[in-house]
């Protein structure tokens, strides 16, 4: 008996996931590699744009949150607690204005998660996981629902957990990454 086109399709598209997870080089490796088509487990289904597009966009713009008077007062502090939430719940994003941190700061962080990017595969590997329950500073993979989204994503994700643990100490960070 031949399992129905739903079920095969399911396993074929886990054995692409998996092989492609199993390289642990993401979606740069691809393009390093000289991929010249997109691979199917990349491509979302048109519809899935249909709901998602049309005149309701052209009016959205991306949440600002001013932190400026964040320490004032508790009335403030709320304030900007409820547009946190609410820009998260709503749009899953947002952009922070006067937080502190110095320009030079943020240029040298795009930098550090540029050059750890642009760095050799094998190096890369060694921070490659989708254990999420380990106590692992960096964390490198492709999209973090990889295996559960209709559709992956094109992009690889590197990440740092500073809290609510001690920070890492230098060592315990991607040599490139390190001063950044």
């Amino acid at each position: 008996m031949e399992a129905p086109p739903s079920i095969t399709f399911y396993s074929d598209r886990q054995r692409q996931l998996q092989a492609f997870d199993d390289t642990k080089a993401g979606v740069k490796g691809l393009v390093d590699a000289g991929v010249e088509k997109i691979p199917d487990i990349f491509v979302h289904a048109p519809d899935a744009f249909d709901k998602n597009s049309g005149d309701v966009c052209k009016e959205l713009t991306i949440p600002i949150i001013d932190l400026e008077c964040l320490d004032k007062d508790p009335m403030s502090h709320q304030e900007i607690v409820d547009k946190v939430r609410c820009a998260s719940e709503t749009f899953g994003f947002f952009q922070v204005v006067n937080h502190g941190i110095p320009v030079t700061v943020l240029e040298e962080m795009l930098h550090g998660v540029h050059r750890f990017f642009e760095q050799d595969t094998v190096v890369k590997k060694q921070f490659y996981t989708r254990d999420y329950t380990k106590k692992v500073v960096y964390k490198y993979n492709t999209n973090y629902d990889f295996f559960s989204s209709p559709a992956a994503h094109w992009r690889d994700s590197f990440s740092c957990f500073m809290a609510p643990s001690p920070p890492p100490q230098p060592d315990e960070l991607p040599e490139l990454c390190r001063y950044a």
